[in-house]
């Protein structure tokens, strides 16, 4: 039998419907915002600050759980928080001073040309604010009135910036020049030419000994005043760089370019390069240093404020991007228990309450699987060890050892006697006895020379199936999907084909893989034949899922979309929207319930009728 490939079915002629209602929510999206974020800072005490787009003023703890909201005003182009995070500043065709704590409107000012830049003195004191006629004008924050004006540029100002003393200010302009001026009598200390492109931001030092711009012309350049010339060239980056920040340490410095990624700089004036900085998936529009300078928040078009460690380089909050939130559903006397990975800590909750139970909060995860009568949960770590609990016996679980972290997926067999464990990074299957806490079985290099992203037992308690991913991209393939004959521990089956995740149906027939190639692979055990290969998913798709009983298979993806198949007949049959990436997918036993894991952290309980109905 050959290969069906559907084409992908255009907006206009199957649009994305609405998310269906959400029966509950588990877990607690962090730093998630409604908008693009336009601003963010930390307060004192480590806090995080953030205004979007949309006008949202929010305050997040520093593991990114919402403290407070307020609505300010989607009017505005530009904010800006003082470096106390205590007074913040937006602007349109006016200046509007805000309360941070309590986001009341505390003034207005001007009325003049439209605001396209603002600075803060590092007291708080006075604020700079550019407009598109290239005037620059200064404001007293407390008073909220105008202290000085001159023309900058004759072109509209793109970035401003105060020295540390708050004695010159930096601008730049559309008309790529940056310009130094002395803020009492307005006089042009400097005038640096040297970008061939629009300069966006501009900071100085934490002592003042020099500026930085950000250019367009994909490289950051470090002034001194008094040469003309920059005394380096950061050119890094591979596209435009777009955002900046200095931190409180003399130095430092982190550059963020149109390719997502942010540069730290221990030395810029030797071009000392620190950690590069991925995970965000749309621009980096602004950047902040906490007050020490061990944290950087980063936040932009993609809607999540990440936190780093600038020493290691290390995302401490927002979204894991190489991790995934996986889902187990956990059956118990008629009642279900859900399991999650996708927090910094495990989660585990009573679906009907919303209660959480133990052993929810044991440290980190990366992976997790139950078994399908309830007893046995196993929970990967992101270290060498999974935590196999007896959920009908409390107490301190098993830690069953792998080669080497983490532990990358978790199945158990149909019987829930056998739990298989993989670590991604040495190519090895560990079949286990739940029971004695014994190993089986370790399969060698189970997935044919590739990473193992995802590994099944089959229902006939005969095979495993792990699929992943040849890095090396080795003999033109993607990766490989592999079926292996327990007992004999040899490979019967192989399918070149690179996976992120792997379903197979209850009756053992059909077997699933999210391609990394954006499609969804089908094939027939029976017949060992791909019989279909189903497009549509605009991003990557991370996870697949048959319902109970055979019908449907399931896949969701990075577009945040859930689609629903036919089995028989791979025809789309529903595509449902959400607001967040869909890392997971799960089914409670009788088909009733669909939970869906996010990239924001939460978990989605629907009931399934809902999810197909048109």
């Amino acid at each position: 039998m050959s290969t069906r490939t559907t084409d992908p079915v255009p907006d206009l002629e199957f649009p994305a419907k609405p998310s269906p209602l959400v029966h509950r929510i588990f877990g607690e999206p962090r730093f998630q915002t409604e908008s693009d974020v336009a601003a963010v800072a930390f307060a004192a005490d480590g806090t995080v600050h953030s205004v979007d787009e949309a006008g949202i003023l929010q305050h997040w703890t520093s593991d990114g759980k919402l403290l407070s909201r307020h609505y300010l005003s989607d009017l505005e182009t530009v904010w800006r928080f003082d470096p106390t995070a205590q007074l913040l500043v937006s602007g349109n065709d006016d200046l509007r001073f805000w309360n941070v704590g309590t986001g009341t409107l505390q003034g207005r000012a001007g009325r003049n040309s439209w605001v396209t830049a603002l600075a803060f003195t590092a007291d708080g004191s006075i604020v700079a604010s550019g407009h598109d006629d290239g005037k620059v004008r200064l404001w007293d924050s407390a008073k909220q009135e105008m202290v000085a004006e001159f023309v900058g540029h004759p072109m509209p100002v793109s970035a401003l910036s105060f020295s540390p003393d708050g004695r010159k200010l930096a601008s730049a302009g559309e008309d790529r020049a940056v310009r130094v001026w002395d803020r009492d009598t307005g006089e042009r200390l400097a005038e640096l030419l040297s970008h061939t492109d629009r300069v966006p931001a501009l900071a100085w030092n934490a002592d003042g000994a020099f500026l930085v711009s950000a250019g367009w012309d994909t490289s950051a350049r470090v002034w001194r005043l008094g040469q003309p010339d920059p005394v380096m060239l950061l050119n890094s980056h591979a596209d435009q760089v777009v955002a900046l920040a200095s931190g409180p340490k003399s130095g430092q410095l982190a550059t963020a370019d149109s390719d997502f990624e942010i540069h730290l700089w221990k030395d810029p004036e030797r071009a000392t390069p620190g950690a590069v900085l991925r995970g965000h998936i749309e621009e980096v529009r602004c950047l902040a240093f906490n007050a020490d300078g061990s944290r950087l928040a980063s936040a932009g078009a993609d809607r999540v404020i990440h936190v780093w460690d600038t020493a290691t380089g290390e995302l401490l909050a927002g979204p894991r991007p190489k991790a995934k939130h996986e889902l187990a559903i956990v059956p118990s006397d008629g009642k279900l228990r859900l399991a999650s990975t996708g927090a910094a800590t495990f989660r585990f909750w009573d679906v009907e309450t919303g209660a959480e139970l133990p052993p929810s909060g044991d440290g980190p995860a990366h992976s997790v699987a139950a078994s399908a009568d309830g007893r046995w949960l196993a929970v990967g770590g992101v270290d060498h060890f999974t935590r196999l609990y007896d959920l009908a016996k409390p107490g301190e679980p098993r830690r069953l050892e792998a080669t080497k972290p983490p532990i990358g997926s978790l199945a158990f067999d149909i019987n829930g006697g056998t739990l298989a464990q993989t670590s991604p990074a040495d190519g090895l299957v560990w079949l286990w006895n739940a029971l004695t806490g014994e190993p089986r079985i370790i399969l060698i290099d189970a997935a044919d020379n590739c990473t193992l992203e995802s590994v099944l037992l089959h229902p006939d308690g005969e095979h495993a199936i792990c699929g992943g991913i040849d890095y090396l991209a080795t003999e033109d393939r993607t990766g490989a999907v592999c079926v292996w004959h327990i007992a004999k521990k040899e490979r019967e089956l192989v399918f070149d084909v690179g996976v992120n995740a792997l379903a197979i149906d209850s009756p053992g027939r059909y077997l699933a893989g999210a391609g990394l190639d954006g499609n969804v692979h089908v094939w027939d055990l029976q017949s060992q034949e791909e019989v279909f290969e189903l497009a549509g998913h605009r991003e990557r798709v991370n996870c697949v899922a048959f319902s109970p009983d055979g019908s449907f298979l399931l896949s969701g993806g990075d577009d945040m979309t859930v689609r629903v198949w036919d089995v028989l007949s791979g025809r789309l049959l529903v595509v449902r929207e959400f607001d967040a990436a869909v890392q997971s997918l799960a089914f409670s036993p009788d088909g009733r319930w669909l939970f869906t894991g996010n990239a924001n952290t939460t978990c989605y309980q629907m009931e399934f009728e809902k999810v197909l109905e048109d």
